[in-house]
């Protein structure tokens, strides 16, 4: 049996006081939208945005896409509120900010459990500080209903007083500790947002850098990098056909008593033979998520 987390090449930031955003979300080809609570809102419009998510969530209309709430803090005058309300509606995960430590999902798991939320609805932690860097692995330890890590590099590099850079080596220390941490304990992990929009050349290769360090996909600002995040982070055609060619070959050798197999001058053995079945299904789940949409 494989084990394939659901796709997650696309997570876009949706702000939860904007109608026509939470409208134009139904038609969107991402993977995942957040539906966000916190930053993209003003103070002012805090309690307004709660209800709209609320009656959109209610409303529904959007496939099989991962749908994320990210409240605010439960030390701020809205995080109660919002936990209480997103765990009685169809959302798929409720996203924590700035979580350092696992006293701040313990509490979150709590109160939702208190609020009836199902147990099919997950939490995702954004990893946004130097603590959490430091306490990923005790994060991602701390309960079973989290789902994925969201990486919050605009906020981690102003807390590192670096600098953004192309190449992203002032957070690169960074990245690797949370996906040590969600490789560890088997949850998913996407990278941050790009902010530059006008640079089409640099948010690709940015992608790419995120798709080779071990990321899943991108959380996204702006509908227009949709698919190229989906095409850089999903399988193409040619290495699903080389994972097909890869599982067959080794099930060969398997019934002559061979427990490795030589496919195109590379030598197969069974580890690799899980990650071309892990492909392959990721590939399917793929295909019917796009095919929901």
């Amino acid at each position: 049996m494989v084990a394939v987390q659901r796709p997650r090449r696309s997570v876009l930031y949706m702000p939860g006081s904007k109608a026509r955003a939470l409208e134009k979300g139904r038609s969107l080809m991402a993977d995942a939208l957040i539906f966000d609570l916190e930053d993209a809102v003003t103070d002012d419009k805090k309690v307004e945005a709660r209800q709209m998510v609320v009656e959109a969530l209610q409303k529904g209309g959007y496939g099989k896409r991962e749908i994320i709430v990210r409240v605010n803090g439960l030390d701020t005058e809205w995080g109660l509120e919002d936990i209480k309300a997103i765990s009685r509606t169809t959302a798929d995960a409720i996203l924590l900010p700035k979580v350092e430590n696992e006293r701040q999902v313990l509490n979150l798991v709590d109160l939702m459990n208190k609020s009836g939320a199902p147990e099919s609805m997950s939490v995702m932690c954004m990893m946004e500080t130097p603590l959490g860097m430091l306490n990923a692995k005790e994060i991602a330890a701390s309960s079973e209903r989290i789902s994925c890590f969201v990486m919050g590099t605009s906020d981690l590099v102003k807390d590192l007083q670096a600098r953004h850079t192309r190449e992203r080596l002032p957070v690169i220390t960074s990245l690797g500790l949370c996906l040590l941490a969600a490789r560890a304990y088997g949850i998913g992990i996407v990278d941050g947002v790009c902010l530059d929009l006008n640079n089409d050349d640099a948010f690709a290769e940015i992608c790419v850098q995120g798709l080779a360090l071990g990321f899943d996909g991108k959380t996204l600002i702006h509908p227009k990098t949709i698919s190229v995040a989906n095409s850089t982070f999903g399988p193409s055609k040619e290495a699903v056909e080389k994972a097909r060619s890869i599982v067959a070959a080794f099930e060969e050798a398997k019934k002559q008593g061979q427990g490795v197999v030589v496919l195109d001058g590379r030598l197969i053995e069974n580890l690799h033979a899980d990650e071309a079945r892990r492909l392959i299904a990721y590939s399917d789940a793929v295909i019917a998520l796009e095919q929901s949409a």
